[in-house]
């Protein structure tokens, strides 16, 4: 029996509304900066005659990409890299501008299923978390950290109430024995925590916590969104789907500053002195885009998702300025 495709494998989450605010366009560069199983730049290459950039900091994706790129020949290349390197990677290879980028934010479904990646609490595996297979390994952060490190991380970007007594339940049990397996710290967590009436393991926000502090995941998205400004010519497209509240709030700050649609100052105080920054987005989704309810019934994992989308106009990036 022929095996499963890495598409066939992997739903990509909000594709179609996805591609609606690309909208591609024969001749025109596209980024797929989150690559994966490649079903964006599978969907972006079938709408247009145009060329895709894949990127992707795990380096199995080359190996999961060859039918891809075969059948899509001279119009699909995958960088090995992590987005926010963007600028680099392209400009090694001659690209300098491009006309829109996609962005899915977090985990593959690839790598959460793979215990041995050691990403999910569901099946016992080594407690790894590397979106790239290189640096710190999350059972490294879990022996290693102070209980107050621990606790910060997990309330940060676990956004996790009970981050104090899981890191004081961390720190206990790894004195008597190194927690190095998915199955020990899911088990910790779940008799720490109360299971939640919305039926979510225990154990998910510590696990997102994790993964979000190995991988750098909020410093990696902020240095993405600043190459996405700058590599994007006037007209060009920036989506971005993300699955927590942090990622979403991040991605909706920077679009609301950039396109200068955050606060004003109180028509009450004196004028401001200093020029106003030229917006450098024009937002296409006043509001976050959320999948359909045939989409999460079909793919549960869809069900957190939310998208945002905006247009590149001509000012200069905020960052040349």
């Amino acid at each position: 029996m022929t095996p499963p495709t890495p598409s066939a494998l992997h739903t990509s989450v909000m594709l179609g509304e996805i591609v609606d605010a690309l909208a591609p366009r024969d001749g025109a560069v596209y980024v797929d900066a989150t690559f994966g199983a490649g079903g964006y730049s599978e969907a972006i290459l079938e709408s247009a005659d145009c060329t895709v950039w894949g990127i992707d900091r795990d380096p199995d994706t080359q190996t999961r990409s060859v039918d891809l790129r075969h059948r899509f020949e001279g119009r699909l290349t995958v960088l090995n890299g992590p987005f926010g390197d963007m600028v680099r990677l392209l400009a090694e290879v001659g690209v300098e501008q491009i006309d829109g980028i996609a962005l899915d934010l977090g985990v593959s479904s690839m790598q959460i299923d793979d215990a041995a990646r050691g990403f999910s609490f569901r099946a016992d595996g080594p407690l790894d978390m590397r979106m790239a297979q290189s640096g710190m390994t999350a059972a490294e952060a879990v022996n290693q950290l102070t209980e107050k490190e621990l606790a910060d991380i997990i309330y940060r970007y676990g956004e996790e109430r009970l981050s104090r007594r899981i890191a004081k339940a961390i720190v206990e049990s790894r004195a008597e024995t190194p927690i190095t397996r998915t199955g020990q710290l899911a088990g910790l967590v779940r008799r720490v925590v109360r299971k939640s009436k919305d039926g979510i393991d225990p154990a998910t926000r510590t696990f997102q916590a994790l993964r979000i502090y190995v991988n750098d995941e909020m410093g990696e998205l902020e240095r993405g969104l600043n190459a996405a400004e700058t590599l994007l010519r006037p007209g060009g497209r920036l989506c971005v789907v993300s699955f927590h509240s942090l990622e979403d709030r991040q991605v909706k700050e920077f679009l609301k500053s950039g396109s200068n649609a955050g606060p004003r100052p109180s028509r009450h105080l004196p004028p401001q002195s200093a020029p106003e920054t030229k917006a450098t987005f024009r937002l296409l989704t006043k509001r976050v885009v959320k999948p359909s309810a045939e989409e999460t019934a079909a793919n549960p994992r869809a069900r957190s998702a939310r998208m945002r989308a905006a247009e590149r106009t001509a000012a200069p990036s905020r960052q040349a300025a």
